[in-house]
């Protein structure tokens, strides 16, 4: 009689033999705790043939995103958070007073010829 059911209950696919312990070989790994400044701790598994050299001092905590180090007594903080910039505190910043005043004036003086050129022009 065929109830539609599984063959053998409890399993599912992909399990190994019943009541076997070992589920293949596990690769040897190095585990590292991070620690951000807001007192989030983040564990991380690195394969044990990684170089101690190519693992990461720092990470971004996934909690809040702020770096996250490998010393709890010390954990990394920004030294200081940067407020959005406007162009023109980009502009001030590549520009002396002297050139911004030369530019302004090269400016202003090539729209009133512009302007002198349309009412010439219209005048006709």
């Amino acid at each position: 009689m065929s109830n539609g059911g599984s063959a053998i209950r409890g399993s599912r696919v992909g399990a190994g033999p019943m009541g076997e312990t070992d589920r293949g070989y596990q690769a040897a790994r190095v585990d590292r705790s991070y620690f951000c400044s807001n007192g989030h701790t983040t564990n991380r598994a690195f394969a044990a043939t990684v170089d101690a050299a190519e693992i990461p001092e720092l990470l971004d905590c996934p909690n809040c995103g702020l770096p996250a180090g490998q010393d709890q007594a010390n954990p990394p903080i920004i030294a200081k958070h940067e407020p959005y910039k406007t162009h023109l505190a980009y502009v001030k910043e590549r520009r002396t007073e002297d050139e911004a005043v030369e530019l302004l004036n090269e400016a202003v003086a090539a729209v009133r010829e512009r302007r002198a050129r349309l009412a010439a022009s219209e005048a006709k």
